[in-house]
């Protein structure tokens, strides 16, 4: 595989494996076969490792004591709490917002929702998505509450999302209803929001999953 510059060994590593349990090519139980890893993506064992440490810490891999790592728990229970999860801990930052909104923070958030508006493409509507939240995430989360942010999007990869093509339809009244809330002074209504929008991201990526075959008979560890 060529080199992508600019991009971390280990964070192509933890993309290819999430990719593999995305498309049902390793599921719950299997092995991560870090031989294979490096035959296709030419690179050393360290990166490999630093991602299976990662993949750990973030509930997608399980090491066992010289046995190797193996796929944890994937299914949709799985992808529905990780969704909740997530929900809540945007919506603590979004809240926090909500109770002290800046001037600055409401004309970035303004000049996004525009963008979300007049977005022609999946592409471009989600990439002003995720502007829109590092703008209350950089600013209204702390360190930990960031970093837990950010473990949280190895199970919703950006790929997934940028080939949705009913996101603008699913999602810009959400993010009309957030910027509201906040231009309003209304914690619990962002609060709120940012919970319903993980939980239909959630319902969107189980029935893709489930349509893929992902999801079926899962087999033992």
């Amino acid at each position: 595989m060529p080199k992508k510059y600019g991009v971390k060994e280990k964070d192509l590593v933890v993309t290819h494996i999430i990719n593999l349990v995305m498309t049902g090519k390793l599921r719950t139980g299997d092995r991560i076969d870090r031989n294979e890893i490096v035959r296709d993506l030419g690179l050393s064992r360290v990166p490999i490792q630093e991602a299976v440490v990662q993949l750990e810490h973030d509930g997608i891999l399980s090491t066992r004591y010289h046995r190797g790592a193996f796929v944890a728990r994937f299914d949709e229970a799985t992808v529905a709490e990780h969704h909740e999860l997530y929900g809540m801990l945007n919506g603590i930052a979004s809240a926090r917002c909500a109770a002290n909104p800046t001037p600055r923070i409401l004309a970035d958030l303004d000049d996004t929702l525009r963008s979300l508006r007049a977005a022609k493409d999946t592409k471009s509507f989600q990439e002003a998505c995720w502007v829109f939240r590092d703008a209350i995430n950089n600013e209204y989360a702390g360190p930990r509450l960031q970093a837990t942010i950010r473990a949280g999007k190895s199970f919703a990869p950006s790929e997934f999302w940028l080939t949705y093509p009913k996101a603008k339809a699913d999602f810009l009244a959400g993010y009309e209803e957030e910027t509201a809330a906040i231009h309003n002074r209304d914690p619990e209504t962002a609060r709120r929001v940012c919970l319903e929008r993980s939980q239909l991201m959630a319902r969107i990526m189980i029935s893709e999953l489930t349509r893929r075959g992902v999801f079926g008979e899962l087999r033992s560890p």
